[in-house]
């Protein structure tokens, strides 16, 4: 067995390594968010810019909270009225913002549904700031040269996004960003049922039936998340696989910590304390 020192270690080095990637999503999408859009970002469209940074700041903070309350503080620390209130307020704005950065993959993937096949010569649109597409968040800016190897290409274009691109790359765009809508999603409902096992723990619930359904949705759930981050690695895109990954082994971490924190709460526990 790895001994407990290592093991707590290892699980904040990948805690650490998560909260690494809310800088290198934030500059991925911010080169991105330079090229699409060019007379700068309105406050609608926040959200679908900068959606992968929101949504993994805020589960940092929300794998903060569930490392808190499963593995840090003890029961009697987490009943006190000032703690429990922070640590149900700051959930509270955490969750806020992860549904708020779903809605953004969503209106980022249906943006992108809205394509039409380019009629003119892409070389006007050289002088004029748009870019081409080589996957999702990736444009390179349209330049003279770019723009005579695409001749003779069918291409079409985002006009509200300035981006155009072969019919290949945009469908493969369109799919990573539904990727991104799926998965987000899935942590969601990872997150709910996670939830439902700490309620149902506290109130000596957790047993028989409950167990049975919380089991089968998390293996429909996770293997979600592993389809996506399988995509993901196929594809070449190796900042989401990557944190993909980070993700799906913090929350083993957190499912033991849960496991651990109902053992402890157990009846069975508690007549041995007695």
């Amino acid at each position: 067995m790895i001994p407990a020192t290592g093991f707590r270690l290892f699980k904040y080095l990948i805690y650490a390594l998560l909260s690494v990637n809310v800088a290198l999503f934030f500059k991925e999408e911010w080169d991105a968010a330079q090229a699409v859009f060019l007379d700068g970002i309105s406050a609608d469209r926040l959200i679908e810019a900068f959606a992968a940074t929101i949504d993994t700041a805020a589960w940092v903070v929300m794998l903060g909270l569930f490392e808190i309350e499963t593995a840090m503080l003890s029961a009697a620390r987490l009943q006190q009225p000032s703690i429990e209130r922070t640590i149900h307020g700051t959930r509270v704005v955490a969750a806020g913002l992860i549904l708020y950065a779903c809605y953004g993959y969503l209106s980022k993937w249906l943006s992108l549904l809205d394509h039409h096949t380019l009629a003119t010569d892409p070389c006007e649109l050289v002088t004029i700031g748009w870019s081409l597409v080589e996957s999702l968040d990736q444009y390179q800016p349209l330049t003279p040269e770019s723009c005579q190897a695409l001749q003779g290409t069918a291409l079409v274009a985002i006009d509200q996004l300035n981006l155009i691109g072969s019919v290949e790359q945009m469908t493969d765009m369109q799919r990573l960003a539904l990727v991104d809508v799926i998965n987000s999603i899935a942590w969601i409902g990872v997150v709910v049922i996670l939830e439902l096992d700490v309620r149902l723990q506290l109130r000596g619930r957790y047993t028989g039936r409950a167990l049975a359904v919380s089991a089968v949705c998390k293996a429909l759930l996770y293997s979600a998340l592993v389809g996506a981050a399988v995509y993901w690695g196929m594809l070449g895109d190796f900042l989401d696989f990557w944190d993909a990954f980070l993700w799906l082994v913090a929350f083993v971490f957190i499912e033991i910590n849960v496991f651990r924190w109902g053992e402890a709460r157990s009846p069975r526990a508690s007549a041995r304390v007695a």
